[in-house]
């Protein structure tokens, strides 16, 4: 078993985070740990606000920068977490990024929306006032979430997140 876990199995990454995952608080209750982790720019992208949505999404666009962290030491089985927690709206893709407390570039994972002309995204996310108004339900949120990925029946972060925040017209109040 060991050679099966030499053989790729204990890969880590870099990922870049610029959203609610630069909660500790988040990023615990999906990996029960928080990474080391450096602040860091990633150029030639914009951090828009989704309406309908807590959390924020980011597109290339010129001449526009996202501060975030990178969070290291990101393992196969931490990232399959990330990956199906960030779910079909977004992609995973490799980014060049800044580290602020060195001014070296290196590369990460980071999660881009997957709907380049989405209608939806406007402005800019501001995560001060998701940390003061959000913060915490999308915490409980994301815990529950990764409770529920133990499960043979598992649902998805879109349903968990919809499901929770009750985001399906109010069905739930109909007799």
């Amino acid at each position: 078993m060991a050679m099966a876990a030499a053989a790729g199995g204990n890969q880590v990454h870099n990922v870049f985070v610029y959203g609610s995952l630069l909660s500790d608080d988040v990023v615990r209750a999906l990996l029960s740990r928080i990474p080391q982790s450096s602040p860091a720019i990633l150029n030639g992208y914009h951090r828009f606000s989704i309406k309908g949505r807590v959390y924020p999404a980011i597109l290339p666009v010129e001449n526009k920068k996202v501060s975030g962290k990178v969070l290291h030491g990101i393992t196969d089985p931490e990232l399959y977490i990330l990956d199906e927690f960030e779910d079909v709206e977004y992609e995973r893709v490799t980014v060049d990024v800044s580290l602020m407390d060195n001014s070296n570039k290196t590369q990460a994972l980071a999660y881009v929306w997957s709907d380049k002309n989405d209608p939806n995204l406007y402005g800019e996310w501001d995560f001060e006032e998701w940390k003061r108004t959000q913060m915490e339900d999308f915490a409980k949120m994301s815990a529950e979430f990764r409770q529920d990925l133990e499960q043979p029946e598992s649902k998805t972060r879109i349903a968990t997140y919809k499901s929770f925040y009750q985001q399906d017209g109010g069905r739930l109040l109909m007799p």
